[in-house]
């Protein structure tokens, strides 16, 4: 079995997370109850759960005031050009617009931070050489 990753995270909101995670991001939704909803993002499990409040920090890299904490995906650069268009196709907003980190350098990357109804912080990244994902 290819492991995946599980995360439970709060969201203010069940309706509006329904329509993020499985409208906006394509998820689909599994196994739910009043407090709670699962959903698949790319086969990993991400669990919404009402618990409002939040806080969030930023730090600088390259030149982007990332929110921190934050959660996401590393995918191949065709599945991330793919949920960028979908993204933009729904007139997401963007916390950091889709754009290319570290150009020229190690770790080279695509990258793209958006929040979800609850204000939860999501970064979607690729990179067209998945060797320098740790690189230093």
């Amino acid at each position: 079995m290819t492991p995946r990753f599980h995360l439970a995270f709060p969201v203010d909101d069940l309706a509006a997370a329904r329509g993020f995670y499985g409208g906006a991001l394509g998820c689909g939704e599994g196994r739910s109850a009043e407090t709670w909803v699962d959903f698949d993002l790319y086969g990993h499990q991400l669990v919404a759960h009402l618990a409002p409040g939040s806080l969030i920090h930023r730090n600088a890299v390259d030149g982007d005031a990332v929110p921190v904490p934050h959660f996401g995906l590393v995918l191949g650069w065709d599945d991330w050009e793919a949920l960028r268009d979908r993204l933009v196709a729904a007139n997401q907003r963007f916390e950091i617009e889709p754009h290319i980190r570290f150009k020229g350098e190690t770790g080279e990357q695509a990258t793209m931070f958006l929040f979800d109804p609850a204000g939860n912080a999501l970064e979607f990244k690729a990179f067209k050489d998945i060797g320098q994902l740790f690189a230093r």
